[in-house]
């Protein structure tokens, strides 16, 4: 049974969606997450990469949904010199629709309830706020009031612009994504590849995820200004016939990645956006699972907070509490993404070479940066931010 009023509704079950309604019902109140697909975590668009500490901090990991254990990062250059740096500590690559199925299942033990094929069409007002949502489920149109409603509702996100916030993004900004999940695909199980150069992925990178059994993620995204030229499918498919000629594609995806800095405003009286909605993206690497997990953690809480306080613009703080967590961290990086972005083939190369000079007891992320932008004191200093400062 539907109830007509909740304190809290999360449109989308993602991450970013299950971590903020799981946080929030943790603190007594009621949660709807209300999911357009029929299964929560299908469709995968994701290249399913993440580190340890970031699924840690959110659940206990599980070799379920764990594909595979990464300790290794490799660089391609264009001339294809490998340079190969080793983790300390592990990365993974998961199965995105069990792990985003047990996510939802934390929710919904948290008192969360969760309903599926539920397409959220329009929000609710009260004197110009937010004040619920508007949905078909089943056949039927319902409207459900909410002190707070959560856009979780990923990078194409409707929910925050009918709210009036300001999601647009300069199409510069978009990667334009492609991924196939490939068998017949060698490659090292406990190492991520990343290739770069303008045979790849101009303004971009393009990388192989493997995930076991001569399986693996193979995609790419290039600028926005690049894919507007030639498509991001292209390049991919330039790539197979060359490297993996008698792979067989098992599935395959598209999509757009907002690698830019969070959105200025991402709150409102009533409403919150998280996740790819709010553009909590890392800008230089793409990845948003953990960030997304992160400001759902952020935006639950502090709803949670709000309605126990009854201080409805208690909300209002998230946008704060995001920057210092990773908003200005974000920042940096999209710094940096543009710095790197603009290498030529040459430099990139020479990357590689210099840095596969340096001892392996050595060889860190933060010294490849380094090496990369010896000639920017500038985006130095943005490294050092990164890496050395904590």
């Amino acid at each position: 049974m539907i109830s007509k009023e909740y304190d809290v509704i999360v449109v989308g079950a993602g991450p970013a969606g299950s971590m903020a309604a799981r946080f929030a019902a943790e603190q007594g109140v009621s949660v709807l997450i209300l999911e357009k697909d029929r299964d929560v975590g299908y469709p995968v668009r994701c290249g399913e990469a993440i580190s340890y500490a970031g699924v840690a901090e959110f659940i206990t990991p599980d070799e379920k949904w764990i594909n595979a254990h990464i300790k290794k990062f490799a660089l391609i250059s264009p001339d294809e010199t490998e340079a190969v740096i080793e983790f300390d500590e592990a990365g993974l690559i998961l199965e995105r629709r069990i792990f985003d199925y047990e996510l939802a299942k934390t929710a919904a033990n948290a008192g969360a309830e969760i309903l599926t094929r539920a397409y959220v069409n329009g929000l609710l007002f009260n004197d110009g706020k937010v004040s619920g949502a508007r949905f078909e489920y089943r056949g039927e149109t319902h409207e459900v009031r909410a002190k707070i409603v959560i856009a979780a509702d990923g990078v194409e996100s409707r929910v925050g612009r009918w709210a009036g916030l300001k999601t647009h993004i300069d199409f510069r900004d978009m990667e334009c994504c492609v991924q196939v999940t490939a068998s017949g695909v060698k490659a090292e199980q406990d190492t991520c590849y990343f290739y770069f150069g303008q045979d790849y992925a101009p303004s971009g990178y393009l990388w192989v995820f493997p995930k076991g059994d001569n399986t693996a993620n193979v995609g790419l995204g290039v600028g926005g200004a690049v894919g507007k030229k030639r498509s991001a499918l292209s390049f991919l498919n330039s790539f197979m016939e060359r490297k993996y000629p008698k792979a067989s594609v098992l599935t395959s995806i598209a999509g757009g990645v907002p690698c830019s800095p969070t959105l200025s405003k991402i709150s409102a009286p009533g409403i919150m956006l998280t996740g790819d909605a709010a553009r909590q993206v890392n800008p230089l690497s793409g990845g948003g699972i953990a960030s997304g997990m992160i400001g759902g953690k952020i935006a639950g809480t502090i709803a949670g907070e709000a309605i126990k306080l009854n201080k409805p613009d208690h909300i209002l703080n998230y946008d704060k509490a995001w920057d210092d967590r990773l908003g200005k961290r974000h920042e940096v990086f999209n710094r940096i993404k543009n710095g790197i972005y603009g290498f030529t083939d040459d430099k990139f190369n020479s990357i590689a070479h210099s840095f596969n000079k340096v001892p392996k007891e050595k060889r860190a992320l933060g010294n490849l940066f380094r090496t990369a932008l010896i000639q920017n004191p500038s985006l130095l200093i943005d490294v050092a931010k990164v890496f050395l400062i904590k």
